[in-house]
């Protein structure tokens, strides 16, 4: 293989489109701060957003360590689900995936006490930070391995969509504020949607190789249901921010996401009727209707 293509397969295991997603939702908590008057430090903004990166990039390479025979053998890989690929006979060695992740997690050690030496850090943001190490190393890493227990989806979503925004916010602020909690549970429910979608394809391989994962728990007719109440009931929390004082110039272009739900409400029934799937097309939509809202709600506390 040459070098060229194994930077191409690095970058690939590396799923930098799930990267950004993080990216946004620590955007989103410092963006509170902005709109509520703090002054931001840029050096703790992007020490901060490192510390999650890199924390993001050893679940992930973890989790492409531990499900590489699994992923290989699956038929309906999408660029969003059914792992990377990357990993395998005449691909990269199980080896890079593991060292990748232990570089990931001693870098991050490294920008811990360069943030203990700041003195921004209080008891908050230090156990959200414990919480956050916990749930990505524990996500793929036996014996707990989140992402085989049916537990794992509610895991990620809770700290992709509400720990991550709440550690931006405390690190500039020190102490939390409900505009945090109001901004970021509707994008809790959205991203469990997402990645029950996302879980679709991989329904028979992860049955096959005995994963449980939440779709698997529940059933994949159960799985779809839940998947249409959730993104219904993202919007109901969007609505309920509003009438409890979150500005309605922040939540009205997230609810202009609505059709876009609706459409991915509408392909989940299309299937679950019998339909045949385009997988592509499903998570892409997924995608598209989490980031967009993440990236709504940002730039309006951004630009308010």
């Amino acid at each position: 293989m040459s070098g060229s293509e194994s930077i191409k397969l690095f970058i690939r295991m590396s799923r930098p489109l799930f990267l950004l997603g993080a990216v946004l939702l620590y955007a989103l908590g410092v963006g509170i701060a902005h709109y509520l008057g703090y002054e931001i430090s840029w050096s703790i903004y992007f020490l901060g957003q490192a510390w999650v990166t890199l924390l993001q990039l050893a679940t992930h390479y973890l989790n492409e360590y531990y499900d590489a025979p699994a992923d290989a053998d699956n038929p309906n890989r999408t660029p969003f689900s059914g792992g990377s690929g990357a990993v395998g006979p005449d691909k990269l060695p199980p080896s890079v995936p593991l060292v990748s992740a232990a570089a990931c997690l001693a870098i991050a050690a490294s920008l811990t006490v360069l943030l203990i030496n700041t003195g921004t850090l209080t008891v908050q943001s230090i156990l959200i930070m414990g919480l956050i190490f916990a749930g990505a190393f524990f996500y793929s890493v036996p014996p707990v391995r989140l992402a085989s227990s049916g537990y794992g989806e509610l895991t990620t979503s809770i700290i992709i969509t509400i720990l991550v925004p709440a550690i931006a916010f405390l690190l500039q602020v020190g102490v939390l504020h409900r505009l945090v909690a109001m901004a970021t549970f509707p994008l809790t429910t959205m991203h469990l949607a997402m990645m029950l979608a996302f879980e679709l394809p991989d329904y028979a391989n992860d049955i096959k190789y005995g994963k449980t994962t939440l779709l698997v728990r529940t059933g994949w007719q159960s799985g779809m249901t839940l998947h249409n109440i959730l993104i219904l009931f993202s919007y109901l929390l969007l609505g309920l921010a509003m009438l409890l004082g979150m500005p309605i110039a922040i939540v009205f272009p997230a609810l202009l996401t609505l059709p876009v739900g609706v459409l991915q409400i509408w392909q989940i029934r299309r299937i679950a009727e019998g339909a045949k799937p385009n997988w592509l097309t499903l998570t892409l939509t997924s995608l598209i209707l989490f980031g967009i809202t993440v990236y709504l709600l940002a730039f309006g506390f951004w630009t308010r």
